[in-house]
């Protein structure tokens, strides 16, 4: 099928020129050390000496003047690059050369492409295309198999990406053709269950059989087949993805018990019951809001784009990145970004290349992927990217997990919203392309070794300028009120865009009206297209002129496709023929209730015997070294955290800026010291002992990382997103409701509602040795109002001579915990939030912050006491002496008087804090001496002295027997903690 923007033969008198970019002799070329280094890391050292050229086709009918002032004035720096230009094919380099060229697939996004070749008419000069890559030229003539490994295993990705082995031909690029319209109808008559089965494979639809059938006898009593059109929008919109079927369906337990609609008794009802007056929009729009002060809300959403990025990583990190920031910007009438998150899950980036399963790529290379993705997409546009997490693990080699996070600020009078019969359909942004297709049903689908091959289409490439440009223009027509509605064109593209605003009124489309990126898409592409940057207004035909007009003056098309009706039919045509006509009630209502069985067994786990040791100084080495705890400096430097000035509290903190801030704080009204702070919590290795405890120990953790850097933790909302395996089975549908169950309880016990949540199941990849299932992964992110940014408090320490304090009880919870996975070991006292003491903890804590009594705060996670000692210590670049014997633990339980329990346990509600000697009573009294209201009686909060800040660069530990346990130099636990990922 046609995928080309070079769709078809030149226009007469157009010529094709091709421009190479090289570095000038003598300086060093970063792209080309970054291929040298990933030749070396795949054992391919003939190809690592590299030159790289940067290439530009260019269609024209200007003449080569014209395009050689284009390269001497635009693509090249005259200081650093040289350039040339030919009309003709390059003849092969004299030195033997091996080459090879790498360009987009046609039909997939090229954002250089474009915005080069906006650049080049903007200085006058007329152009038809332009289409860019890269040409690598191997000294020495390497093996031409040695090159293709290289170009499919680092350089390129074929999902997206064209390899071009040898000289530069420019009549041989792939170009495309274009279909003719044709109107499709789809037999369902007469289908057995396994022909329906076999259709939805066929078709990419992911609809279940009973769900096939209902389509079959609806479409039966109308006494006529579906159109293409009509079974991929009900796939759409009744895809995993869109209606989130598991969750709200019927689940019935081993002991008899029926659950009716998972996310309303659980995630749901705990919000329900909580009530927080400032929770302003919950479970209803884009994403959650809350109040930010009198006249602002802040809104918060996570998305997950795991499937797309596990087929190409840049892609689909970018466009998780834009999708969720278009979540933002149609959350209500339009808010504007002003943080982005991310959080990766994916493989040990030192995995053994022969242990990656076919088709899927190694985790080094889907890790600089998602990062770059993210990188290139929030930089370009302008927000920071101030927090997030990345957690390793073998099991998401086939399936990495991506998520992305955006924050938003709005006018209170901006959070309602509806479209009107009469408003105008009107699609803004980028145009639509074959970029994209299926991207819901495949989301809903499990992946395998053919998944590269079988699901290319649902493959996006994001451009960030187009949505930069169309964000700022959104928010200046939502203040001139010019539209009753907004929503963003995410999966399913404007079948569920359009579909889910007109739901219960109606709509009518006309698909020849949608600006294409190319001719030739059929009725059925344009509807479902998930082509990133494009928004949908419901506008009223009195502002039409001069929305379009603002739309015109920033450069972002945007034409009217249709009108909302009253109909409560989605009506749609093509080339003047009928190819949609769905009632909205069966569209949005008709789909079968998903039904299942539910089991959970604990698994039969056990704790080790471990012989206790004098000296854990090289145990706690070996835990700042692992992937999960070490630095992640070399991603965070990849981000702007600055831009747009509000950054207060970032992701490094401390005296060199690298230490490991707990959570993010930003000031969205300049104006204003009032601020907001994000956080996150995720614990994936509990869920293998337990996903109740795992989901629990999440939200504790994310509540716990706000709190650190001033958060109220009164004033903390909460997001969920769970990646599961294959909820069909028993099993991990019984683990998915115990973690349901746990967020309902640990919300209501806390106090912190959740407002939004996004789920991704199907979370499994198909090996020639069987099915590998992510372990059961919940991702809980917070954000929460600081009073006076001002008062926010850091994580390293801020001098010598201060007391530290354990907040919190340590209890003998190894299970799941990095100390055993070190020694090769799960245990099974999973850690556990007290439930009944957690918020009252928090919110002393909470008073502690805001009467400016700490002087830095550090959550206890990964690695337990020793690690965030170690961290707060190099960090601040100062001493500490802990005594293990005041720590806080409970009482007549002796199976935690041990020191490496002591040090290592990772229990949940625990911080350390540095707390100056004038003030250390003041602060103590939040904590001892109680009053619990209930009982009567006098209680004291687990809080304790358990040690000091020391001028000597020196973590000491004194264990339980008075001796010595840990005496390594500051320098030496950096060394270790920041190594692992220095690339």
């Amino acid at each position: 099928s046609a995928r080309g923007r070079f769709s078809g033969p030149r226009a007469r008198g157009h010529v094709l020129y091709l421009v190479e970019v090289s570095r000038r002799p003598g300086l060093e070329d970063p792209v080309a050390r970054d291929v040298a280094e990933n030749a070396r890391d795949l054992g391919l050292p003939a190809c690592a000496d590299v030159v790289v050229f940067p290439v530009y086709l260019i269609e024209s009918e200007a003449g080569e003047e014209a395009i050689r002032r284009v390269a001497r004035d635009l693509l090249s720096d005259p200081v650093t690059e040289t350039w040339t230009v030919r009309a003709a094919a390059r003849p092969p380099a004299g030195d033997g050369a091996t080459e090879c060229s790498i360009f987009r697939l046609p039909g997939v996004m090229d954002p250089v492409g474009e915005s080069t070749a906006r650049a080049i008419r903007l200085l006058g000069i007329p152009i038809a295309t332009v289409r860019t890559g890269t040409t690598f030229r191997f000294p020495g003539r390497p093996p031409t198999e040695e090159v293709m490994s290289l170009a499919r295993r680092a350089l390129a990705n074929p999902v997206v990406d064209e390899i071009r082995l040898g000289p530069l031909s420019l009549d041989g690029l792939s170009h495309g053709t274009a279909p003719k319209f044709e109107r499709v109808t789809v037999p369902l008559a007469g289908l057995d269950d396994a022909a329906l089965g076999e259709l939805s494979r066929r078709l990419t639809l992911s609809l279940t059989p009973a769900e096939m059938r209902a389509i079959q006898a609806h479409f039966a009593a109308l006494r006529r087949d579906p159109t293409d059109v009509e079974i991929e929008t009900l796939a759409q919109t009744w895809s995993e993805h869109c209606k989130h079927k598991t969750l709200t369906g019927r689940i019935t337990l081993e002991d008899g018990r029926v659950i009716d609609n998972l996310l309303k008794s659980t995630i749901v009802r705990a919000t329900r019951e909580l009530n927080r007056p400032w929770c302003l929009s919950v479970f209803e729009d884009n994403a959650g809001v809350i109040e930010f002060d009198e006249q602002q809300a802040v809104c918060f959403k996570v998305e997950t784009h795991n499937h797309p990025s596990a087929l190409e990583p840049y892609g689909g990190a970018g466009t998780g990145i834009g999708g969720v920031v278009r979540d933002i910007l149609g959350c209500g009438l339009g808010a504007r970004p002003v943080l982005n998150t991310d959080v990766f899950c994916v493989g040990p980036p030192d995995l053994d290349p022969a242990g990656v399963p076919p088709g899927a790529l190694h985790p080094k290379r889907t890790l600089k992927g998602v990062v770059a993705g993210v990188r290139d997409y929030g930089n370009r546009m302008g927000i920071p990217t101030g927090n997030g997490a990345v957690f390793f693990d073998e099991r998401y080699v086939g399936n990495p997990l991506v998520y992305c996070g955006t924050v938003g600020v709005m006018p209170k009078s901006g959070i309602a919203k509806a479209a009107r019969p009469g408003d105008l359909i009107v699609v803004s942004g980028g145009r639509t392309g074959r970029d994209g297709i299926h991207g819901a049903t495949f989301s809903s689908a499990e992946l395998s070794g053919d998944s590269e091959s079988q699901h290319v289409g649902a493959v996006q490439i994001g451009n960030a300028i187009t949505e930069k440009r169309m964000m700022d223009t959104v928010i200046q027509a939502r203040d001139r009120g010019l539209f009753t509605a907004i929503t963003d064109c995410g999966a399913g593209g404007l079948s569920s865009a359009v579909g889910e605003m007109g739901a219960e009124i109606g709509a009518e489309v006309d698909l020849d009206l949608v600006p294409l990126k190319y001719a030739g898409l059929t009725g059925r592409e344009i509807w479902i297209s998930e082509a990133q940057e494009r928004m949908v207004l419901a506008v009223p035909p009195k502002h039409e002129k001069e929305l379009l007009a603002v739309f015109a003056a920033e450069e972002v098309e945007a034409t009217v496709i249709g009108r909302f009706t009253d109909t409560r039919r989605l009506f749609l045509r093509s080339h003047g023929e009928t190819v949609g006509d769905l009632g909205m009630e069966f569209l949005h209502r008709g789909c079968p209730r998903f039904e299942a069985r539910a089991a959970w067994r604990p698994p039969e786990a056990r704790e080790p015997e471990l012989p206790r040791k004098k000296d854990y100084g090289e145990d706690l080495r070996g835990i700042l070294s692992m992937w999960n705890v070490a630095s992640k400096e070399w991603i965070i430097r990849r981000y702007d955290h600055e831009v747009q000035g509000g950054s207060v509290v970032k992701p490094l903190v401390g005296v060199a800026n690298d230490g490991p801030g707990d959570a993010c704080v930003i000031r969205p009204n300049l104006r204003s010291t009032r601020g907001v702070a994000v956080g996150c919590g995720m614990n994936p290795r509990y869920g293998d002992l337990d996903p109740y405890w795992m989901a629990a120990a999440a939200i504790d953790e994310a509540l716990r990382n706000v709190v650190s850097v001033g958060g109220r933790p009164d004033r903390t909302a909460i997001l969920d997103n769970f990646s599961w395996g294959n909820c069909t089975k028993p099993d991990r549908l019984g683990g998915l409701v115990r973690a349901a169950e746990a967020c309902r309880d640990t919300a209501l016990a806390l106090g912190t509602p959740f407002i939004s949540g996004k789920d991704s199941l199907n979370n499994e990849y198909q090996t020639p040795q069987g099915t590998v299932t992510i372990p059961p992964s919940l991702l809980v992110s917070a954000i929460s109002i600081v009073e006076d940014v001002r008062k926010c408090v850091t994580m390293d320490l801020k001098g010598s001579g201060h007391r530290l304090y354990l907040i919190g009880e340590t209890r003998n919870e190894l299970g799941g915990s990095h100390y055993y996975a070190r020694l090769g070991h799960l245990g099974a006292n999973v850690p556990r939030v007290d439930l009944k003491s957690a918020r009252v903890l928090f919110e002393n804590l909470g008073l502690a912050m805001a009467r400016k009594l700490i002087l830095s705060c550090h959550d206890l996670s990964e690695g337990g006491l020793a690690v965030a000692a170690a961290e707060m210590a190099f960090s601040g670049a100062t001493g500490v002496r802990l005594d293990l014997s005041k720590v806080p633990t409970p009482r007549d339980d002796y199976s935690v008087a041990r020191d490496d329990v002591l040090l290592f346990s990772e229990s949940p509600t625990r911080f350390l804090v540095e707390v100056a000697t004038e003030t250390m009573h003041d602060f103590e009294s939040l904590f001892l001496g109680l009053r619990d209201p209930g009982a009567g009686e006098d209680y004291d909060l687990p809080c304790a002295c358990i040690g000091v800040t020391l001028e000597e660069r020196r973590l000491e530990v004194v264990g339980l027997d008075g001796r010595s346990v840990v005496s390594e130099p500051l320098d030496g636990l950096k060394e270790a903690w920041q190594r692992p990922m220095r690339w």
